[in-house]
């Protein structure tokens, strides 16, 4: 009986130590998935009310992105922010979204210190974004340059020709939809087409003309759309520095007395969270956290998309032998 009795009691704290740890294991689940939330819903933007350097990273092709222009504007009226370092990787992209950018940034740099940091490239509408800044920097090897517009349509009149489909159109105007995808361009579609190009070339141009400072001919003979290396845009004056972001950095404390050794704070339009009730933001976070942990490639599944198809109308962009789709294609291959 007594045997019997000692088991018993044995039972009962065994199963009170064994209640309290899977308490305590979840109480402590509970907090870390709180922080967790928490830190992802905007709490660690709390380094962004503290003085610091706002870096903003333009990468991939450049579109018309009203959340970054609005997050630029958040930066131009941030009192903590003491200098801006605009971080580009992009080879170009629409005309109209390098034109916003770009007076968004000129915005910007009226009350912010701006450096432009060009890593592996920053081409056409890429370097017409770097113009908007007060100082250029860019690795000896970065690619820069690509001045130009470029307008590009294509004909499948042969292919329709093959599978027996044929296409007509009733038209306001001989001019009205031209060029079109089904028939051969005429030569006053084509000098519509040169017009317009030509028009947004030459503002283009003058940006270039008026910001590094040229005159209108220097201009036009660095802009014959050739991409030139850090070091050669060096040469010839388009950017006015070799380097990294610890040179952009260097710039930013000698000549624009920005405070050493500020930390510099990645701002992203993503952050739009922080400005939510916290309540509204933890459950966002918690419900964008559920998505990518049950659909953990749909980020990638974007990828199967040319973002060039994004792109309409005039295209400020330098299109690299080697395309995005050429490495989803085989991820194992080729050079970096």
């Amino acid at each position: 009986m007594s045997l019997d009795a000692d088991a018993l009691v044995d039972r009962r704290r065994m199963r009170r130590k064994l209640t309290f740890w899977r308490v305590a294991a979840f109480a402590i689940l509970a907090i870390a998935l709180i922080a967790g939330i928490a830190y992802a819903a905007g709490i660690a933007g709390l380094s962004k009310r503290s003085p610091h350097v706002a870096r903003i990273a333009v990468e991939g092709v450049i579109v018309d992105n009203r959340d970054l222009l609005d997050m630029i504007e958040k930066i131009s009226e941030a009192n903590a922010v003491e200098g801006v370092i605009l971080s580009i990787n992009s080879p170009g992209g629409s005309t109209t979204g390098g034109e916003g950018l770009y007076d968004a940034l000129r915005k910007l740099s009226d009350k912010k210190p701006l450096v432009a940091e060009i890593r592996t490239v920053g081409a056409s509408a890429g370097y017409m974004i770097a113009l908007a800044s007060d100082h250029i920097v860019a690795r000896y090897n970065s690619i820069t340059g690509s001045i130009g517009v470029l307008f590009q349509y294509g004909n499948i009149e042969k292919l329709l020709d093959t599978v027996g489909v044929s296409m007509d159109a009733v038209k306001s105007a001989s001019l009205k939809a031209e060029p079109d995808f089904y028939s051969e361009t005429t030569p006053e579609a084509r000098a519509v087409l040169e017009r317009l190009v030509n028009d947004s070339f030459d503002w283009f141009v003058a940006l270039v003309a008026e910001r590094r400072p040229f005159d209108d001919a220097k201009a036009r003979e660095l802009a014959d759309g050739s991409i030139y290396s850090g070091h050669a845009a060096m040469e010839n004056g388009l950017i006015d520095a070799i380097g990294g972001e610890d040179t952009a950095i260097a710039w930013l404390e000698n000549e624009r007395n920005v405070p050493r050794d500020l930390p510099i704070v990645t701002w992203s339009p993503s952050d739009e969270t922080s400005d939510l009730p916290f309540a509204a933001s933890l459950s966002r976070a918690f419900g964008e956290g559920i998505a990518k942990g049950m659909f953990p490639d749909l980020e990638n599944a974007k990828g199967l998309i040319s973002r060039g198809f994004a792109l309409d109308g005039l295209v400020s962009v330098w299109q690299a032998p080697v395309t995005a789709d050429n490495i989803s294609k085989n991820p194992g291959g080729g050079n970096d």
